[in-house]
């Protein structure tokens, strides 16, 4: 036995534990699931609705809830949607992370780029995070919270992207503004969907953005000319 065990009493040595600590940990367990189950609900009414649709009766329904279940995790309409959309952009962020670490290399970095930022800014909950922000309805502490969530799940990504671009043979000088304009680009064709849809000009926007993007980092070649020994 060592010098230890002999601090230790018997009646506590791998004692298992207790009947009040195990229901603890299962409660929490049984109320990190609920929330989720909420939260995915109401992702779904926030995509299928917007933001000027999204009622709360509609995501106990979807989530096959009651009513007091869910009021008892989210008792706002206003927490519930702050909720949604940190739940929505956290899941976004790992996707992208996971695409800007793990890049194809048969693939054109570019086309990757604006591949994911496409999805990010196309998808409706990024148009309703805007909507949210610009409507004169939402209260000021709520448009707050939605512009933290935005920045603290869109700067990783960009912080990423631009690794990626880099590991990619951009210049590093080069790769933070190409990156900025890239995602800009994307994020206001994004807006002009709301007014003039169509998929297929859009493709062909996408491309040539590639293709301006690829022309300028050879052009940036070109200029800097051959390294003086």
């Amino acid at each position: 036995m060592s010098s230890s065990d002999t601090l230790i009493p018997p009646a506590r040595r791998g004692r298992p534990k207790s009947r009040p600590e195990v229901e603890r940990r299962t409660q929490a367990a049984r109320s990190e699931d609920m929330q989720r189950r909420i939260l995915d609900a109401a992702a779904k009414v926030m995509s299928s609705h917007g933001y000027a649709g999204f009622r709360t009766a509609e995501v106990s329904r979807v989530a096959g809830i009651s009513r007091g279940a869910q009021l008892h995790h989210f008792p706002t309409k206003d927490q519930l949607i702050v909720a949604t959309l940190a739940h929505v952009y956290d899941q976004a962020l790992a996707v992208s992370r996971q695409r800007a670490a793990a890049v194809d290399p048969a693939r054109d970095i570019l086309d990757l780029l604006i591949e994911d930022a496409r999805e990010f800014f196309f998808s409706r909950h990024f148009l309703v995070a805007v909507d949210i922000v610009l409507s004169t309805a939402t209260e000021p502490s709520v448009r707050e919270q939605v512009l933290d969530i935005a920045r603290g799940a869109r700067l990783p990504v960009e912080q990423a992207w631009g690794q990626a671009l880099a590991a990619a043979g951009i210049p590093a000088d080069l790769a933070p503004g190409l990156l900025s304009i890239m995602l800009g680009v994307v994020r206001g064709l994004a807006l002009r969907k709301l007014w003039d849809n169509d998929p297929k000009r859009d493709d062909q926007q996408f491309a040539m953005l590639r293709d301006m993007a690829r022309a300028y980092i050879a052009a940036q070649g070109k200029s800097r000319g051959p390294k003086r020994g």
